[in-house]
């Protein structure tokens, strides 16, 4: 009869602990997944990407760059571009008008110096009333890789003439126009378009997107050129 009495169960405190433990992990593991998802979201506001579409037609996500950032290439192509546009002018298209319209590429403590320097480049011109069959060119020899001469701040060289054709002078003069050429990166870009924009307009905000300007240019004999406009073209 004695076989046939229950025992006196125990309590054990083994399966309350095993459950607890998993619980314990479970919720540790949604944790982790929270925080991961929360660090995935603040890196990509950190770091947005931007949509590229290609020349085929795809797409892709590229990573932003700070904004100082430049590539050398993308420099060499401003300073290249906005040289050119600048400084070629003609009676159909005066450099009143050009000038007004690259000028925007020209940071705003440099311009007065810059306008200065451009209109006596040829001292037997007109700038503001160019006679008929008066044209000058900007034939640019070479640019080089540019000189990185503070963060987001770049120095290159070019090496160009400037052909100066007018009425009574077909053949033309050549002028040399080697120079230093300093610019920065800017936080936006300062182009716009007007109402009724020219095909200059368009060439001028398009150099715009690359977000630089133009903000002292030397000669290239110039071991001191800076950032300060007034050392410019002496």
């Amino acid at each position: 009869m004695q076989l046939l009495k229950p025992e006196n169960k125990r309590n054990s405190p083994l399966p309350l602990l095993a459950v607890g433990t998993f619980g314990l992990h479970v919720l540790t593991l949604l944790l982790l997944i929270f925080h991961g998802s929360m660090l995935q979201q603040l890196s990509r506001q950190l770091t947005p990407q931007s949509l590229v579409q290609l020349v085929d037609g795809r797409t892709i996500t590229v990573d932003a760059q700070p904004n100082l950032e430049r590539q050398p290439e993308a420099i060499r192509r401003f300073v290249a571009e906005t040289m050119s546009l600048m400084l070629n002018w003609s009676q159909q298209q005066p450099p009143t008008q050009v000038w007004e319209i690259t000028s925007q590429l020209v940071a705003d403590d440099f311009k007065q110096k810059l306008k200065s320097e451009i209109t006596n480049l040829n001292p037997d011109s007109q700038f503001e009333n160019v006679s008929r069959g008066s044209e000058n060119v900007l034939v640019i020899q070479k640019i080089s890789q540019p000189t990185e001469i503070s963060k987001g701040n770049w120095k290159v060289e070019m090496f160009a003439n400037q052909l100066i054709f007018s009425g009574y002078d077909r053949l033309g003069k050549s002028v040399s126009f080697n120079k230093q050429i300093l610019v920065r990166a800017i936080d936006e870009p300062a182009t716009s378009l007007p109402n009724a924009p020219l095909p200059t307009h368009f060439a001028a905000y398009r150099l715009g997107e690359a977000r630089l300007e133009i903000y002292n240019v030397c000669e290239i004999q110039d071991k001191n050129c800076s950032g300060n406009p007034n050392q410019a073209l002496p």
